[in-house]
């Protein structure tokens, strides 16, 4: 409520209740604290091989659609296409590997005319060097590439030869 007090000049000031104005706010913003939705978390598929029983276990990799990132120290990482004895390790910053996996998908959409059968495949090794943040920042920059298939994780397989580019390379 308003009321009118008389000062000494015989002025009159209005003086202004705002209790009521309070409690509405507070009212507003319980109710929209109570009826928002807050963002949903988003979970990224990632495949995960088990240990095979035996060798028949094992499911064929085409090695032409094969793209194999070695994540190392220092934001680092090493790729190669195919397997690993025949082709030579690229080694790049983490800030330019997505241009690195965008082209790959273009040769192999280009060579496969486009069939989503026959996509780019990616196997993710960390190392012992490598921070959770490269991890994550790899599957981040898998996830901006939009492949069709869900990258693979396999950090308990590093080859003896992987292992001795990374070493000999300081990577």
């Amino acid at each position: 409520m308003a009321e009118l007090s008389i000062s000494r000049n015989r002025r009159a000031v209005p003086k202004v209740d705002l209790t009521a104005m309070v409690d509405l706010a507070f009212l507003l913003i319980t109710f929209f604290m109570l009826t928002t939705s807050l963002s949903k978390p988003v979970a990224m598929d990632i495949a995960k091989p088990d240990e095979p029983l035996s060798d028949d276990d094992l499911m064929p990799v085409p090695a032409s659609r094969t793209m194999t990132i070695l994540l190392g120290k220092d934001n680092k990482v090493a790729w190669y296409m195919g397997e690993a004895d025949k082709s030579q390790p690229v080694i790049e910053g983490m800030n330019t590997v997505r241009q690195s996996i965008l082209a790959n998908k273009k040769k192999l959409a280009l060579a496969n005319a486009a069939d989503p059968k026959k996509g780019l495949i990616v196997i993710v090794k960390p190392t012992p060097g490598s921070k959770f943040e490269n991890f994550v920042d790899i599957m981040d920059e898998l996830s901006l590439a939009d492949l069709k298939l869900a990258p693979a994780i396999d950090d308990d397989h590093i080859l003896d030869s992987e292992r001795d580019f990374m070493v000999k390379n300081k990577i």
